[in-house]
């Protein structure tokens, strides 16, 4: 792409930032007002636990609603993201900035002693603003690390979504992107649908709220997850049949191994003596997890998340690396959190984390890592 283009289309317009102010306002009020189920997250270490109404999925299905309605009474164009792109792209960066630059302000200047708003300042400026200082910073009541995972999950739904309108438009619909769309759009789906499983994860529970998760959940998920997506819409690829189910293959054993490990780990959480594929739970030091998924790899759910990747990749072919940047980087990074989170369990668990070791001596992919 020409320079002289690309520049220019990176300055956020006026459109592209009431796009997306418009984007967190609705989200905002749908979150407070739409009925959902409340649910509890883990006990923090001051005893405390956050509530979080899981109402994603019904925000999501109104806003699509809403939008659709509105392009087809002429009110807004359905292709207003996929032409605006690397605007709003611009524009959620410097919100991720501005946003973390006033969360490190407020963290330093806070004296609360919850687990949740407790500052945990190191002195170094980048360190500090990069991880965050407080662990569940609100506004307005709102829990702020639920609400941007949230928004950058359907953000990346919507973006897909704007891809399939201008790709209809254009006449370039093709079968791959359908495959894509329809695996990414159950995906994010089966997110909403499983929406208090989130309450459980380490991004939730342990990360501090900085730029790196600001910025993971608002920008990276939504444009760079739909990297494929933009490819097809410029490049034409042809599945063979062997191929298509080869694809969908990949999908739905990545989707089993996923979402069992997630829910046996949060059941587990709720109720450590809940049965595992029918038997009571091997549990290491009344702590750790070691049956089911959990028994066959320390991070079995990394795994299946890996093959969810690849087949968001897959319908692009293998003409060009391009559509594999999502699961290369989701490797690349799974491995890193792995690896870190296993040094924190050592410290925590220090004998117990060696007897798991013991019994579940693979990290991600049995046999092999």
């Amino acid at each position: 792409m020409d320079l002289g283009v690309l520049l220019p289309s990176l300055i956020p317009s006026l459109q592209s930032v009431y796009v997306l102010v418009s984007y967190f306002v609705y989200l905002a009020v749908a979150g407070e007002v739409l009925p959902g189920k409340v649910i509890r997250g883990v006990v923090l270490s001051d005893g405390s636990q956050l509530r979080y109404r899981c109402n994603g999925l019904l925000a999501l299905t109104l806003l699509v609603a809403i939008l659709g309605i509105s392009a087809k009474l002429g009110i807004v164009s359905p292709l207003v993201v996929a032409d605006r792109g690397l605007e709003l792209l611009s524009a959620t960066f410097i919100f991720c900035v501005l946003v973390t630059l006033v969360l490190y302000i407020s963290g330093r200047s806070s004296s609360d002693k919850s687990s949740s708003l407790k500052p945990h300042v190191s002195g170094n400026f980048v360190h500090d603003w990069w991880f965050g200082i407080q662990l569940n910073p609100q506004f307005l009541s709102i829990d702020l690390k639920f609400f941007f995972v949230r928004a950058g999950m359907m953000g990346w739904l919507l973006i897909n979504l704007s891809i399939l309108a201008k790709s209809v438009q254009d006449g370039s619909l093709s079968q791959s992107m359908i495959l894509y769309q329809i695996f990414c759009a159950l995906y994010i789906l089966d997110y909403f649908v499983h929406e208090e499983y989130m309450t459980s994860t380490w991004d939730i529970i342990a990360e501090r709220l900085g730029f790196m998760l600001v910025f993971g959940d608002l920008l990276w998920i939504p444009f760079t997850f739909s990297i494929q997506g933009w490819w097809l819409l410029y490049n034409k690829v042809q599945l063979t049949v062997p191929a298509i189910v080869a694809n969908c293959f990949v999908f739905l054993i990545g989707y089993m191994v996923f979402r069992g490990a997630n829910k046996q780990k949060h059941i587990f959480k709720k109720n450590p003596k809940t049965p595992i594929w029918g038997k009571p739970p091997v549990v290491v030091g009344g702590k750790l997890l070691a049956s089911g998924y959990w028994g066959i790899a320390r991070h079995c759910n990394y795994l299946g998340d890996l093959m969810l990747a690849l087949s968001f990749s897959l319908p692009c072919g293998i003409s060009s690396p391009v559509p594999y940047f999502y699961p290369i980087y989701l490797l690349i990074l799974l491995i890193w959190r792995e690896r870190r989170d296993e040094e924190r369990c050592s410290e925590k668990y220090k004998e117990i984390w060696a007897e798991y070791l013991r019994l579940v001596p693979y990290r991600i992919l049995p046999y092999v890592y």
